[in-house]
């Protein structure tokens, strides 16, 4: 069975639910959704997917153990993570949760397509699956541009583990891949974890949390990675990012010079700007008016109206907040 996957919490609620209309309104209503809670602040959507049949909440208590142990284990192996982090104010376990999806390997899908839930499915997702045909792991981004995201650059075991060309051909972002159950078994994980122990954590990027891992998993496994941006027609290519200002916007979908996008994603635009937009603040963001649509699909008229001047979303802090901000009143 397929099935499309992603990570959330109450505190992504309203990006959940607009991930998950797109999923409905551009692949299907019938694809079953699974949920793996980032921590257990997970109420309010809990109460929403009651709604939603085809939605499930993970909670094999076991498997989520396994995987929480395993990213335990594998930034105690790294050198100096915990000390770079807390000597920078950040607990030891920098961003604990966002590894959940590895349970997908254990999962309720016989092959799984994993989104983050700050993104919207545009299009089918019938060309990932099929590619999963004759590949292990299928992934459609841009991230083999910026390895210092993924991998410690720095690093002298970096090209000693992996090949230019492999580097080029199997980076990915951690914000969209499709895999299957089973390819991370318990005799997979220890043996990279043995390797890992036995200096390989070194070059592990520490400001990221299940990126690194999942590169480092994918890639030290040998599996055969397929990126639909290194692969499709250079005229069929999109690309993903709210970050790109060219993308044209037609019936609630996105289009890149005329090419409909797969997904779109709202990477670096933070959960707290959706909630208080949702809340009825005029805050602006890139396609905002995307989001909204499938935010609402079920309930347009519970839709914010806005009629003044929207007001940037990263507008910088005014002096007074500066001031504030510099005698430590706020955060």
């Amino acid at each position: 069975m397929d099935g499309i996957c992603t990570l959330a919490n109450d505190k992504v609620y309203d990006q959940l639910l607009a991930l998950l209309n797109s999923i409905e309104a551009n692949h299907g209503a019938d694809i079953p959704v699974c949920i793996y809670p980032y921590d257990d602040n997970i109420e309010q959507i809990t109460a929403e997917i009651a709604h939603r049949p085809q939605v499930q909440i993970y909670n094999d208590s076991d498997s989520i153990e396994r995987w929480d142990q395993f990213f335990r284990d594998v930034w105690d192996a790294h050198p100096n993570a915990h000390q770079r982090r807390q000597e920078r104010g950040f607990v030891p376990y920098y961003r604990f949760g966002h590894h959940r999806p590895f349970c997908a390997f254990d999962g309720p899908f016989d092959r799984f397509l994993y989104i983050d839930a700050d993104a919207l499915l545009m299009a089918p997702a019938d060309p990932i699956f099929e590619q999963l045909n004759q590949n292990d792991w299928v992934v459609y981004d841009f991230q083999y541009k910026d390895i210092g995201h993924v991998y410690d650059v720095d690093s002298a075991q970096l090209n000693q583990l992996f090949s230019p060309e492999q580097i080029q051909s199997s980076i990915f972002c951690s914000g969209l891949y499709a895999s299957r159950k089973g390819i991370f078994d318990s005799e997979k994980t220890d043996h990279l974890l043995k390797q890992l122990r036995e200096g390989e954590a070194e070059v592990l990027y520490i400001w990221a949390a299940d990126q690194p891992i999942l590169n480092y998993m994918v890639m030290r496994s040998g599996l055969k990675v397929y990126n639909l941006a290194l692969n499709l027609p250079p005229g069929d290519i999109t690309g993903n990012s709210v970050t790109s200002s060219h993308f044209q916007e037609k019936d609630h979908l996105i289009y890149d010079h005329g090419k409909r996008l797969t997904y779109l994603h709202y990477i670096g635009i933070s959960s707290k700007v959706f909630a208080r937009v949702c809340d009825g603040e005029n805050l602006d963001f890139p396609y905002r008016d995307v989001f909204l649509h499938y935010r609402y699909l079920h309930e347009p008229e519970k839709q914010p109206q806005f009629n003044s001047k929207p007001q940037p979303y990263n507008q910088p802090p005014s002096f007074f907040q500066r001031a504030l901000k510099k005698l430590k009143f706020t955060r």
